[in-house]
């Protein structure tokens, strides 16, 4: 059966979510995890939709784990997890354990001053992008509840009937790869206004931000 992505399917949400990005010229993009999240939001949607399953797959994980201690490719080991917890389900099965996911575990995720800068830059009429590490499948719900103009994040690839193959669609959208794929949508020229992220994988983006936000969020749920 032949590859098939979650863009030519139609279902990737690196298109926007909320109307036209038009000219607006505040252009503002946040990082996920660990920015607008207090944790990895994949390793925690993985863990809850394994359920018992999660510690005997985490052991059959073990090679990935170690391998990565050697060569630190995040690519590889995200691959190898969506291989051992993901593949063989359905695009559709995947959207709806995320939604649920999102509606269960929002609360007890966002960080209440992350949403605080979110909201004020919507205020001033800025256009929010996601631009995330994470896959597009399971952030969408999130993005939607934020009322994100866009998302973009790392493609899963599926077959002809809509499965997940257990690989990446693409590289994994972090460091390079996110001004990468700013570029794709929003032209050779794309400049932020602001850019928020927490880690090495957020460098570049930030590096075409006029305000850079590194680690400027630390709040905690009250849930």
């Amino acid at each position: 059966m032949a590859k098939r992505s979650l863009m030519s399917k139609g279902l990737s949400a690196s298109r926007p979510m909320t109307g036209d990005l038009g000219d607006e010229p505040a252009l503002v993009a946040f990082d996920f995890d660990g920015t607008l999240t207090v944790k990895d939001s994949f390793n925690a949607f993985l863990k809850w939709r394994a359920g018992r399953k999660w510690t005997r797959g985490v052991i059959r994980l073990t090679p990935s784990l170690i391998g990565y201690v050697f060569d630190r490719n995040r690519a590889k080991l995200k691959a190898a997890a969506v291989r051992e917890f993901m593949k063989g389900a359905t695009v559709e099965q995947i959207e709806n354990d995320a939604r649920a996911f999102a509606q269960a575990f929002a609360p007890s995720l966002l960080r209440p001053d992350a949403l605080a800068v979110w909201r004020s830059w919507r205020a001033k009429g800025a256009k929010l992008v996601i631009v995330t590490a994470s896959p597009e499948i399971t952030v969408a719900p999130f993005a939607r509840g934020l009322g994100a103009d866009m998302l973009i994040g790392t493609r899963l690839m599926t077959n002809d009937d809509g499965r997940i193959l257990g690989g990446l669609d693409g590289n994994n959208c972090r460091a390079k790869e996110k001004v990468i794929r700013l570029r794709e949508v929003f032209g050779p020229d794309v400049h932020l206004t602001a850019a928020y992220g927490d880690t090495s994988g957020d460098t570049e983006m930030l590096a075409i931000a006029d305000e850079k936000g590194y680690r400027v969020f630390r709040g905690k749920p009250a849930t």
